[in-house]
């Protein structure tokens, strides 16, 4: 679940950017909980919290910096960087491909990938597989 200090402006930002749908929220009349669907994978967001102490959330707004990094995989990325760069997110490096020597069931040994900064101040690294 990602914290974001205005869940109705991230919740627009996703659509634009990602093509996110609601696929429901919770709040009277602005959402503190959302959860959306991106090409079928779901994500949650919810308003920061600083003032619960013990289960106090804050944004990368809220905090300065972020400790996390969602990878979203679709099939075109340079069209979700370019869209998500439009809506209002920062580049922070182009959609070029990447070689990896792994190992496992499943070794991945090339990827596009590209990396945005959205309005919430999460990082999004944006890609797709190649083999």
């Amino acid at each position: 679940m990602l914290a974001v200090a205005d869940p109705a402006a991230a919740i627009d930002f996703y659509k634009r950017a990602f093509g996110a749908e609601e696929v429901w929220t919770l709040g009277d009349a602005t959402p503190a909980v959302a959860c959306l669907s991106v090409e079928g994978a779901e994500l949650f967001l919810a308003e920061e919290s600083p003032d619960l102490a013990e289960r106090s959330t804050r944004s990368p707004q809220g905090t300065g910096f972020t400790t996390v990094r969602i990878e979203l995989f679709v099939d075109d990325p340079e069209s979700v960087h370019h869209r998500a760069v439009e809506a209002g997110a920062t580049d922070v490096g182009q959609v070029q491909e990447h070689r990896h020597s792994m190992s496992g069931p499943r070794p991945i040994s090339r990827m596009l990938q590209g990396a945005v900064v959205d309005p919430s101040g999460h990082l999004w690294l944006i890609g797709r597989i190649l083999e």
